[in-house]
This record gives structure tokens, sequence and C-alpha cells, in this order.
């Protein structure tokens, strides 16, 4: 019923867009310069035609995210979602540090050998830092860009710092408790119902491959996502900036940041939403994302 990769606890999903996106998750043994090895990478696609969208999901999770925004776009266009290096269901190395320049340099070449065409490159918390960041070394595989509730305006977290033996330890597995990560769910949205056992579900599945930890722990001392303010002025691509009027994890005063330094931007509020508007606001949110396609 599902790929080999996937836990078998899937089985206990009940809503219909989780059981259906993770039955046609595949894999593709990628060729990068990060590693003599091929990394096997895990990726989504649906629909056909037009100018394809690239769905990149947020911090500690997987293209699972995507399972309600995924079916509405592919309505209108082509779209895909990858599951970005150190995270989802994409194979951990060993050996690599899962840095922002490793996690970029792996998605040019996802994009490089499977896409080879301009994307719209849609962004969700994290992803939108990495989207950001793809932006500006590879323009000119970006035609469009969306940000949905985007990190990237906050310097470098201390954590990394903090991230030996045995704090590192002890970090991961606190992270991996499912009452704290029920908890982040539910802080995550507007309406706490959301927060529901298949979604907890969907958010811990990729827990269980190898090197989960040690992916997370050489992110984490990487540094992450740092603050691109200096930057966003050199993105000439429109840009649409969709966030959640309640977002409790990043707040809203970023989205105005957004639009004030990304030259070609406008910004859209998704009311009664916290920091997911693509899963708890999907309707809305796809609407907007193709009003916006097809306005520019």
């Amino acid at each position: 019923m599902f790929p080999s990769f996937i836990a078998s606890i899937a089985e206990n999903l009940t809503e219909s867009t989780s059981i259906a996106l993770i039955q046609r998750i595949e894999s593709h043994v990628l060729a990068t310069p990060l590693s003599p090895q091929s990394i096997t990478t895990t990726y989504t696609r649906q629909g056909r035609g037009k100018t394809p969208f690239l769905l990149l999901h947020g911090f500690d999770s997987s293209l699972l995210e995507f399972r309600r925004l995924m079916p509405l776009l592919a309505q209108a266009s082509e779209t895909w979602a990858v599951d970005l290096l150190g995270f989802g269901f994409t194979e951990r190395l060993p050996g690599l540090s899962f840095s922002p320049a490793q996690i970029k340099a792996h998605l040019y070449y996802f994009w490089k050998t499977l896409i080879q065409q301009p994307v719209i490159l849609v962004g969700a918390s994290m992803g939108g830092a990495t989207a950001i960041d793809f932006t500006l070394a590879y323009p000119e595989a970006v035609k469009k860009l969306v940000l949905l509730d985007s990190a990237g305006l906050s310097n470098s977290p201390m954590a990394g710092k903090l991230m030996f033996p045995p704090l590192d330890y002890w970090a991961t597995e606190f992270l991996r408790n499912p009452r704290v990560r029920q908890n982040i769910s539910r802080a995550a949205y507007y309406d706490k119902s959301f927060a529901s056992r298949d979604a907890q579900l969907c958010a811990a599945l990729h827990l269980n491959c190898p090197g989960w930890r040690e992916a997370l722990i050489a992110f984490t001392k990487s540094g992450g996502y740092g603050n691109f303010s200096t930057q966003l002025s050199q993105i000439q691509q429109s840009s649409l900036i969709l966030w959640g009027k309640c977002d409790r994890i990043l707040g809203t005063k970023a989205a105005t940041q957004f639009e004030q330094l990304l030259p070609n931007s406008q910004l859209v509020w998704i009311e009664n939403c916290g920091h997911v508007p693509h899963l708890e606001q999907p309707q809305i949110t796809a609407e907007r994302i193709l009003e916006f396609v097809g306005a520019n």
C-alpha cells in the first residue's frame, strides 16, 4: 500500500489526502557533487502542463505537509514536492553537514535532473528560507516566488553552539517526544482541531528514517538559516507573501518586513489561520496562489 521506506505505523492514517500523497511518493537516486555516493531523494509529482510548482516544506518536516495543497495546485499545473536534504524521507548519508549550502546544492541538482525548467517556487516556514536562498543563487531556475509564513528574517539561533554530547542527544529526544510534537502542532494552528491524530502521524513518520537524529544535529550545528534582509532586494521575481493572521510560531511582523524588502511583492493575509495556511486553509491558499500566477 505504501512505499517501503514509510513506517508501518502509517497504516493508522485515516485522512484521504494523507493516504493518497504517501502512496504517490517516489524516489530518485540523485547524483550530486556533495558525495561520491548518490543520494536517494524522495519526491512526488502531480498534474500536467504550464509552469511547474515546486513545494518546499518546513523544519523537521516532510513533503507530507502539502497533502492538502498539492492536489489543488495540481488541478491547474504540474506540481512537485521534494524532501529537502536532511529532512523527510530523503536519504541521510553519513558525513554530510546538512547545512543550508548543502541543502541548496542538493535542491539544485534535483531541479536540474528532474524538472529542467523555471518553476514557481513555494516555500513554507523554513522552506521559505530555502526558497529565498535558492532564488538568490539560481535566479534562472525560479520564475516566481511564493512564501508561506516564511523564515529568513531572523539571525541564526544560538542552539547550534550547544549541540554537543550529551546535549545534542537530549535535544533531539525532546523534539521526538510525542507530547512535545503535539504541543508544537497545536501552536501552529488557529483551529486546534487540526492538530489531530492523523496530523501527528504525518508529522512523525520521518522520525523512523536512518540518520534522523544525526542529520538534525548536523543541521543545527551548521547554524541553520540566517537573516536574508540585506539580500532580498536582489530578488527581481514577482513574489507572493501569504501569511496566517494568527501565526503564533513566527508572529506577523515578518510578513510586512518581507513586503517592504522584496521589490516586486504583494502580501496577502489569511484570516482565521495560524502558521500553516497550506494545511489549515488549503482552498484559500491555493486560490490566492493561482490568482497570483494568473495575474502576473
